[in-house]
């Protein structure tokens, strides 16, 4: 039976499974039955066949829930979505921990993996639509590429301190040359490859130009905007990738007493964030569309902060429409009461 099949049909048994760095400790609840049956897996191809032969073991369709923990998650949500009679939700962290904090009054991983299950149980059950391997080995790719980028800013950093002090004798700062280029030319052989990945692929090719047609983008940061954003599911919607990217706005507003400023969640994906951040910041300076929106934003007292993540959450949003219609960007459209027409 097909996951889509599998959909309409009453689950046996629901599940959660808590990912860590060696172990999985997993809980099932079958239906009808009290109380959680629990046992921990190595986190390992092997561990993986036998966390599934357990849930198995329930006699029907299974529901299982985990956390999105990155790598250490990734590999076992692969191989639960291709079990059949399983089917896996990802789940933000701090959605889960929400919930959570409403059943335990203890945080172990055996209570964590009985959160999870009985979110399985209880809320709505939206099933992980795994990207295609192009899409996840570029995802890979495009943050190994911003780390050593951030590796290359901090050789950098220490390379100017070191050069400012009299006493660092011209070995060290040989050294720290050294590492820095080093570090530069990895960068640059693994771009290449980024770029020959999004060439092999017709859509990502098609997505990588249309993200260089915005003003702020260039090729580094379309390399980490496309790892981020091709894997998600087309069924999302605009405003599941703010809520996705963290940028959503969050108001806290009590009576007459209680109101804070409004922030940002943070409860997204913090590479995606940090991935708007560069393309926001120029467009904010150089794209006259972008640049209206920022500094109408501080005209009414926003802070430049407050205004340039409204600018990127403005951008997510051009991107998205882009990437659904197929069509280039257009500021004017974005910000049609800004700038008049010519």
């Amino acid at each position: 039976m097909s996951k889509v099949s599998e959909a309409a049909v009453r689950a046996a048994a629901f599940a959660g499974v808590d990912v860590s760095a060696a172990t999985l400790a997993a809980a099932v609840q079958q239906e009808g039955r009290d109380g959680f049956r629990q046992k921990e897996f190595a986190n390992s191809l092997s561990g993986h066949r036998q966390l599934i032969g357990w849930l198995r073991r329930c006699g029907g369709r299974v529901r299982v829930s985990l956390e999105a923990t990155g790598t250490y998650s990734l590999d076992v949500a692969l191989a639960l979505d291709e079990a059949e009679g399983i089917e896996v939700a990802v789940l933000n962290p701090k959605m889960v921990n929400r919930f959570a904090q409403t059943l335990r009054r203890s945080k172990t991983d055996a209570a964590d993996a009985v959160a999870l299950a009985e979110y399985s149980r209880r809320m709505e059950f939206v099933p992980w639509q795994r990207p295609g391997r192009s899409r996840l080995e570029l995802r890979a790719l495009s943050r190994h590429i911003a780390t050593l980028t951030e590796d290359h800013t901090r050789w950098g950093n220490r390379l100017h301190a070191a050069a400012a002090s009299k006493t660092t004798p011209r070995c060290v700062l040989d050294d720290l040359k050294r590492a820095r280029a080093a570090i530069a030319k990895r960068i640059l052989r693994l771009r290449k490859q980024a770029l020959a990945m999004v060439g092999e692929d017709k859509d990502l090719a098609r997505k990588f130009e249309q993200l260089k047609g915005i003003k702020g983008i260039g090729e580094t940061s379309a390399v980490q905007l496309l790892g981020e954003l091709a894997g998600l599911s087309p069924e999302m919607t605009v405003r599941q990738w703010v809520a996705h990217s963290g940028l959503d706005p969050v108001h806290q507003v009590s009576g007459s007493s209680v109101r804070k400023q409004t922030r940002i969640s943070r409860h997204g994906n913090s590479h995606l964030r940090r991935a708007l951040y560069i393309p926001a910041l120029v467009g904010a300076r150089h794209d006259p569309h972008m640049r209206a929106f920022y500094e109408l934003l501080q005209s009414r007292h926003k802070t430049k902060l407050q205004a340039l993540v409204a600018v990127a959450r403005k951008l997510l949003h051009a991107i998205f429409g882009i990437f659904k219609t197929g069509s280039s960007y257009c500021g004017a459209k974005l910000f049609p009461q800004l700038i008049p027409p010519s």
